[in-house]
């Protein structure tokens, strides 16, 4: 598929590089481009309420309902957090991708192999940044689009030299 001439290859990609004495780790995240297995595996919690001649009404304050959906919520965004990291190939011990009961075990794990809090929050960071176009991205896209316009209407488009000749065929002076 193309989008104005620019073949779209797949999903935004962010790498990021943790230095290491021996070797740097290569962290690469991937957009989500859909969360419908996430989806069809965790159903979102519903509310408890009860039933008026108005119809039901759900209890959003019910405490269960609202610990259920905190779950959720921490779920859903390590579920984004492990299918982003896929593209950098890491062997998870604990994580199943189809066992959403292993998704929060993902920090403990990095943590267990020796990640300090700031480079799981740099990891977080860039799946993030994979997964979201911000005001800073989108601006410095705009620039570099927008003075490409600029340097494309400064080139001339008629002759750099004068006519030795009229179209008649007369001498010019």
């Amino acid at each position: 598929m193309k989008i104005g001439g620019v073949e779209v290859k797949g999903p935004n990609m962010e790498i990021l590089v943790l230095p290491r004495l021996e070797e740097d780790i290569i962290i690469r995240a991937a957009a989500v481009t859909s969360m419908k297995e996430f989806n069809d595996l965790v159903p979102e919690p519903k509310a408890p309420g009860i039933r008026t001649k108005d119809g039901f009404k759900p209890n959003i304050n019910d405490e269960t309902y609202r610990q259920q959906t905190e779950h959720y919520n921490s779920q859903r965004l390590a579920y984004l957090v492990i299918v982003a990291l896929e593209p950098s190939e890491i062997e998870w011990t604990r994580v199943n991708i189809s066992d959403p009961s292993t998704y929060l075990e993902w920090d403990e794990e990095f943590r267990t192999a020796g990640l300090s809090d700031v480079e799981i929050n740099r990891i977080i960071m860039c799946v993030m940044q994979a997964n979201a176009l911000d005001e800073d991205k989108l601006k410095a896209a705009r620039e570099v689009f927008l003075l490409g316009r600029a340097e494309e209407s400064n080139e001339s488009f008629g002759q750099n030299t004068e006519p030795q000749n009229t179209l008649s065929g007369v001498h010019v002076n």
